[in-house]
């Protein structure tokens, strides 16, 4: 266990992004009914996660990371999930074919409610509230009894995060992710799209490639790697008192993991290295992330480092850069220097999304363009360093929303309004989302073949 630390050391560090909960009582009452509850997820599954990311942070696989911006308890349902976890693995199959890379499959799912906000009131009208903070603290309605924060909330978001791993995990080990079924990923909106087609090459070669096993023997049946697949969750750990609730000793090891899911992540606001996100993270076992954003100093990352992953664990921590497309080449390569440099090993991960929101209509939006070229940028500074990159982290949906503008079948500024769905902020709809992960595919296979050959001459 991290030295000096319990559960609840946070308690005593300065915080920021906290709700201001009305009723202290009743706070406390909600966060000792929820220690009682079962853990949501396990310390098993997460140093599974771990040892998974310990081969993208040696440069042997590719982490996918991606979901819903803020999720709601009212489009709460099974289609929803369904439909999300389809266009997930279609893009996780893109990456793994295309690229020939191993995908460390990582949803930002059963647990992702809490948001940080840059202000913490709004205005309408003349009217000014509370923030919206996530369906965990307060409702999104713009009055003043839904934007109250509520400690009740947090015993839904932690059903509803149950009814969501519950049924993430029948469809990834009960046969729905088997790739027999690799055809019927398709989400009926995105047929047609330029992306369909190639996905359908894809998917007939993978079928191909199954009837031949099956014809030598090697089925679904006989290895369950054909037909199930790994899925862990993550969000990012925001309310501390909900987190600290779900911290529980494993009894095989006993260290302290969140159970509230596999991977937790400290987000650019809250990661100042004597304050309590920090404090509270480094004493779990489980993977971390860590959002880096333009205002990051190397110093400042290192100490970070150090405070989270001190005994310099490949897997334990990785890095979500966040920079904007614009701002990659001037930030991005002095913080790799400085970690190479010390010889710490992290998982390199690129937010295309948070850097590049602009308001078009008086809607919030991300360009399509904008978050391509925040990728490949990434992808092109690591090359340029002998780094790897090593994983994407976005939002998106299984839906057919019009949030991100552009695209191979663009969003335009003028249909944002059609099915702007987000509580938050603009998430990829499924074409843009499998658009990404062929372009993804493309950079991830060209730094194979540039890699692979110095490897080999190095070898020689």
């Amino acid at each position: 266990m991290a030295k000096d630390w319990t559960p609840s050391s946070w308690r005593d560090k300065p915080i920021l992004q906290v709700p201001d909960y009305p009723d202290p009582m009743a706070l406390a009452d909600t966060e000792a009914r929820l220690a009682t509850f079962p853990p949501l997820v396990f310390a098993g599954e997460a140093r599974k996660l771990k040892r998974q990311l310990a081969e993208v942070a040696e440069g042997r696989g590719f982490l996918l990371q991606g979901g819903d911006c803020a999720e709601s308890f009212a489009e709460h349902g099974a289609d929803n999930i369904r439909d999300f976890f389809r266009a997930f693995l279609q893009m996780a199959v893109v990456l793994t074919f295309a690229a020939a890379s191993p995908v460390v499959k990582v949803g930002r799912i059963a647990g992702q409610f809490a948001k940080p906000r840059s202000s913490g009131s709004e205005t309408v009208n003349g009217k000014t509230l509370p923030s919206y903070r996530g369906d965990i603290i307060n409702g999104i309605d713009f009055d003043e009894a839904s934007r109250i924060p509520n400690p009740e909330r947090q015993l839904e978001a932690y059903r509803q995060s149950a009814a969501t791993l519950n049924l993430l995990r029948a469809f990834a080990q009960g046969g729905y992710a088997n790739l027999e079924n690799v055809h019927q990923w398709m989400l009926g909106f995105v047929g047609g799209s330029p992306e369909a087609e190639r996905y359908g090459q894809i998917a007939d070669r993978i079928s191909e490639t199954m009837g031949f096993m099956r014809a030598i023997g090697i089925s679904g049946e006989s290895h369950p790697a054909l037909r199930e697949t790994d899925f862990f969750t993550s969000h990012e750990a925001l309310l501390l008192g909900y987190e600290q609730a779900l911290t529980r000793v494993d009894s095989t090891s006993g260290d302290w993991y969140a159970t509230s899911g596999h991977m937790i992540w400290i987000g650019d606001r809250t990661r100042q290295a004597d304050h309590a996100h920090v404090e509270y993270c480094r004493g779990i076992r489980n993977p971390l992330g860590l959002k880096c954003g333009p205002s990051m100093e190397a110093d400042d990352l290192l100490r970070l480092i150090d405070a989270l992953n001190p005994a310099n664990e490949a897997g334990r921590l990785t890095l979500i850069t966040r920079f904007g497309h614009e701002k990659v080449e001037e930030h991005l390569p002095r913080l790799i220097r400085a970690v190479e440099r010390e010889g710490r090993k992290v998982v390199w991960s690129c937010d295309p999304m948070h850097g590049n929101t602009i308001t078009v209509n008086s809607y919030k939006t991300r360009p399509f363009d904008r978050i391509l070229a925040e990728v490949q940028r990434f992808f092109e500074v690591h090359r340029a360093e002998g780094t790897h990159a090593g994983g994407i982290h976005i939002e998106m949906t299984g839906k057919d929303v019009t949030e991100c503008t552009g695209g191979g079948r663009p969003v335009l500024a003028e249909d944002l309004s059609d099915r702007y769905h987000t509580h938050c902020d603009p998430r990829l709809n499924a074409n843009q989302a499998l658009e990404l992960a062929f372009l993804v595919s493309e950079l991830v296979k060209r730094d194979h073949e540039t890699v692979q050959p110095e490897a080999l001459r190095a070898a020689g």
